[in-house]
């Protein structure tokens, strides 16, 4: 086929700026496209790296595997990198492959519809400006939203109040009380800093996760040439711990095979017996499900922060907040000076608060009532041209997200290529294989642990596995191999 004219004048909008929308543009400008727009709402790039700089911020996935397999990075300075290290990354990356050039800055969009007289897709901003494009991608991800809960009372708190990952770098929180709400990825790796400076800390969890050890340790000059040497020692490490991430996979099946979930449970038991020699607070840290259900913790110094005496451990959540502090489940205030809230984000309204239209004026939230799904996590039948990176179902609980994404830029531009196609207009995926892809999909979930009777982030309010992939990062390297065109109608034009 020949799109080489039409690869210079498909105009492609893409949402983000952040690890998924850097990538698909510097993939896509290689592919052969130049109209390329990137909207972002902040004023840079780095996505949730350039929003989450909470003390001890960092990449609970080796750093080696947590980058692009088209720019590998011998100069890491940790095995598990911090947030600092982790934006340069992309922000080199950006300026290597030319991409800032692309971004519109400062430009937050609020409204994309679809039209189906000329097959585009119209965009708005916030300012009301609007953009056309004949591809929307949505790289905004699952973990873009903070949420703060609606507690009563949560306007009159006299003191500093702010989510973990807009982190309030101007509040002091040296000899303060300070309660921290949730007990998260987030809070693992903040706890442990804030916990040296503040008078008392006060950490409310309703529900401890399963903690495994992290053993972090530093690349020396020596490692550092090593790899810098030749990239198949970079590829080689890569390799091993994707396979590794992937075997162990069966550790979150509910039919464990070889005794891996066993041996999980047995290495996070360990590690709180370790690390927690207080019996009463030891059973306070101990989860009533499975490892895996929620998420699990990666950290060497989480548990020996909350054994320390500044620190109280409370087994509860709030339920309200008053001026002088919160009211926790058991009915009784416990004041403090600041209140940080590790609560995580509104992982499964994807796209919030945006509003998305398809053919007919379908709303993407009404298709969405009653959980997000989408075809390979990327498209949504009724919305030609649309596609999502890390979309729903394509999170991962024990592997790199990146691998994830690249194999979602590989099949979305075959598809924008047939988009690109002499005579075709528009593809959209059709209902029948979009129904079929996610009846598999929930049905494979059902056999892991994530669908357990747990609350966790990877489940709507209706309990339906909305996030999650089910299986390994190589079987979704082969559902992304090729597109299936039956799979999807052409719309000719």
């Amino acid at each position: 086929m020949d799109t080489t004219v039409s690869k210079s004048t498909t105009r492609i909008a893409i949402l983000g700026a952040g690890m998924s929308g850097l990538g698909a543009a510097a993939k896509l400008k290689e592919a052969g496209y130049s109209v390329i727009d990137i909207f972002e709402k902040s004023g840079g790039v780095g996505g949730t790296w350039r929003d989450n700089t909470y003390p001890g911020c960092g990449c609970d996935v080796p750093s080696h595997l947590y980058s692009y397999s088209f720019e590998l990075n011998p100069d890491w300075d940790y095995k598990w990198s911090l947030q600092p290290q982790i934006l340069k990354y992309f922000e080199d990356f950006a300026d290597k492959y030319d991409v800032r050039r692309h971004c519109r800055f400062n430009t937050e969009i609020t409204d994309c519809r679809w039209n189906d007289a000329a097959n585009t897709w119209t965009l708005t901003d916030r300012a009301g400006k609007t953009y056309t494009a004949d591809v929307l991608i949505s790289g905004l991800g699952q973990l873009n939203i903070p949420h703060t809960p609606n507690f009563p009372g949560l306007d009159t708190f006299k003191g500093a109040a702010f989510h973990s990952a807009r982190w309030d770098h101007s509040v002091d929180l040296k000899g303060k009380t300070v309660a921290v709400i949730g007990n998260g990825p987030s809070a693992v790796q903040f706890v442990p800093e804030i916990q040296k400076v503040v008078g008392k800390m006060l950490s409310f969890q309703r529900s401890p996760a399963w903690c495994r050890p992290r053993g972090q340790r530093a690349y020396d000059a020596k490692a550092k040439k090593y790899f810098a040497g030749a990239d198949w020692r970079i590829n080689w490490y890569r390799w091993r711990i994707r396979a590794f991430a992937d075997f162990g996979f069966g550790a979150f099946l509910q039919k464990s095979p070889m005794g891996l979930a066993n041996s999980m449970k047995k290495m996070c038991q360990k590690h709180l017996e370790d690390q927690v020699k207080d019996p009463v607070l030891r059973e306070k840290l101990t989860p009533d499900f499975e490892p895996g259900c929620k998420r699990i913790l990666i950290s060497d110094d989480y548990y020996p922060a909350l054994c320390q005496p500044n620190v109280e451990l409370l087994r509860q959540g709030i339920k309200a907040v008053t001026p002088d502090g919160v009211i926790g489940e058991d009915g009784q205030e416990y004041k403090c000076d600041v209140i940080i809230w590790a609560t995580g984000f509104q992982s499964t309204e994807f796209l919030t608060p945006m509003e998305v239209y398809g053919r007919n004026g379908l709303s993407l939230n009404q298709a969405w009532k009653d959980g997000a799904e989408a075809f390979k996590g990327l498209a949504v039948s009724g919305f030609p041209n649309f596609f999502m990176l890390y979309g729903p179902n394509t999170n991962l609980g024990h592997n790199s997200i990146i691998l994830m994404v690249e194999h979602q830029i590989h099949y979305m531009i075959q598809c924008i290529d047939k988009i690109a196609e002499k005579g075709v207009a528009a593809i959209d995926v059709t209902p029948s294989a979009m129904t079929a892809y996610n009846v598999r999909v929930q049905s494979e979930i059902a056999k892991t642990v994530w669908a357990s009777d747990c609350h966790s982030w990877y489940k709507n309010e209706a309990g339906k596995v909305t996030n999650n992939w089910y299986g390994k990062t190589t079987d979704y390297k082969k559902e992304t191999r090729h597109p299936d065109w039956t799979d999807f109608e052409v719309v000719e034009g």
